[in-house]
């Protein structure tokens, strides 16, 4: 029985009430759901959307989407505004007379107005948004909920498909794992 662990538990498919390892299965999930959050696109301070487009638009002109997927891509993923918050910025910006509009290929792509580009080459003694994004979210600190994703996947892998062995490994591993994360916290 490849799912039976020591004292006859079950680990199959099964999270159900007979399932002495629900318990299991929901706290995986339960983890895996606030890694989830923990990844997710942080809150930007007031203004930094604005300030973002303008930098952006004086790069070159571009459409509501390419704004967000530059965003993101230059804050490493720490970042990605939805377009709940782009599209209404880039309608202030244009009511202010700092873009246009151009219709082009059933996209509205936009570019800076002479206003826009002195906004522009004020912001740029300050670091970009999308620079301050990724000091407030390090590439490190994102990477460490999606290894512990990566890690509670496994270890729900050996739940269901691993010997009763593998398993006893496994929670050695684990257990040593946790007390090496809290070694690390004892340090600093």
């Amino acid at each position: 029985m490849a799912n039976t662990v020591p004292g006859g538990f079950n680990f199959g498919a099964s999270s159900g009430a007979g399932n002495p390892f629900a318990g299991v299965w929901e706290a995986m999930e339960q983890m895996r759901h606030g890694f989830e959050q923990r990844v997710s696109s942080p809150r930007m301070a007031r203004g930094d959307v604005r300030a973002a487009v303008i930098a952006l638009l004086a790069e070159k002109p571009m459409h509501g989407y390419q704004i967000i997927s530059e965003i993101s891509e230059r804050s490493g993923g720490a970042w990605k505004p939805s377009a709940g918050s782009v599209y209404p910025t880039l309608q202030l910006l244009a009511d202010e007379g700092l873009i246009t509009a151009e219709e082009q290929g059933g996209r509205k792509t936009y570019s800076l107005t002479d206003a826009g580009i002195a906004e522009s080459e004020d912001a740029a003694t300050r670091p970009a948004p999308w620079e301050s994004a990724g000091q407030r979210t390090p590439h490190r600190i994102a990477a460490l909920p999606k290894a512990g994703m990566e890690l509670a996947s496994a270890t729900a892998q050996l739940a269901r498909t691993g010997t009763s062995e593998q398993v006893e490994e496994g929670v050695a591993i684990l257990e040593g794992a946790r007390r090496k994360l809290y070694a690390i916290l004892a340090e600093g």
